[in-house]
């Protein structure tokens, strides 16, 4: 068991050196259009977890085969409710925890769970089961639910720019939302209900901030490449429409933004 673990992995971290390779390149002061790259992924995973939680351990392996494929945005938030339990999760953000909550309130919900996966920003399943996971994210694709917005990454010496496309019908205002995680890294828990596990977390949410606003039509975003290169792992772009209550709504596109 353990040496298909050590495979696994080792086939896990191959796949993701592989996609960080294929990150933007070129130093013009211009896009680089031939260099740039653009993202209409199958869908958005965002897996609500913790290691305090008994039930995510199932839920975080099968993370690491999404956070592996190339055709979906996996991202990792650890919570920090179930720190009482007797370990505290090295990886939990009390912002990760407002964001689930949000969450709650835009499916109308009356409580939060772990492993939630929430699919395009439009549903929850639990985030241990593949077949829930692979299901929605099949039947919101062929639903017309799944990313129609395309989304262009590309750089320049100082900055990297991002490329929306057009709507065409449906919701046409969003936030463009650029999320920040970490790279893989291993930790040992040492009390709690997974007292002596040692798991690999992959993209664990670190920050969440908004961008700009999307009206709809092709438009073009800005950031200093510097707020990008300073941080140690990795970020994604998600256009995610907003209630006017402000609680986050379907995601209709996403991307990620690599490091050269």
């Amino acid at each position: 068991m353990t040496s298909r673990r050590s495979l696994r992995l080792a086939a896990f971290a191959l796949a993701f050196s592989m996609l960080a390779g294929n990150g933007f390149a070129g130093e013009a002061d211009r896009p680089q259009s031939d260099k740039s790259r653009t993202d209409r992924p199958l869908g958005v995973v965002e897996l609500f977890t913790s290691q305090g939680c008994s039930s995510c351990p199932p839920a975080d392996e099968f993370f690491t085969e999404l956070a592996a494929r190339q055709d979906i945005v996996a991202l990792a938030y650890h919570v920090d409710y179930w720190d009482y339990l007797g370990w505290q999760d090295t990886l939990s953000r009390k912002e990760n925890t407002e964001r689930q909550y949000q969450y709650m309130r835009a499916f109308g919900s009356r409580s939060v769970y772990t492993p939630q996966a929430v699919i395009n920003g439009r549903s929850h399943v639990n985030g241990a089961s593949r077949r829930e996971v692979d299901g929605a994210l099949a039947r919101m694709e062929k639903s017309g639910e799944g990313m129609r917005v395309g989304i262009k990454v590309s750089r320049t010496s100082d900055r990297v720019v991002i490329d929306t496309g057009d709507a065409g019908t449906g919701p046409s205002d969003a936030h463009v939302v650029i999320v920040y995680f970490d790279p893989p890294q291993t930790v040992t828990i040492g009390k709690g209900e997974n007292t002596g596990r040692s798991m690999t977390y992959w993209n664990a949410v670190t920050g969440i901030q908004t961008a700009g606003m999307w009206h709809g039509k092709a438009q073009r975003y800005e950031l200093p490449l510097s707020e990008i290169s300073k941080k140690k792992g990795g970020c994604a772009v998600l256009l995610q429409s907003v209630g006017k209550d402000g609680l986050p709504g379907p995601i209709l596109g996403a991307a990620f933004i690599r490091k050269p």
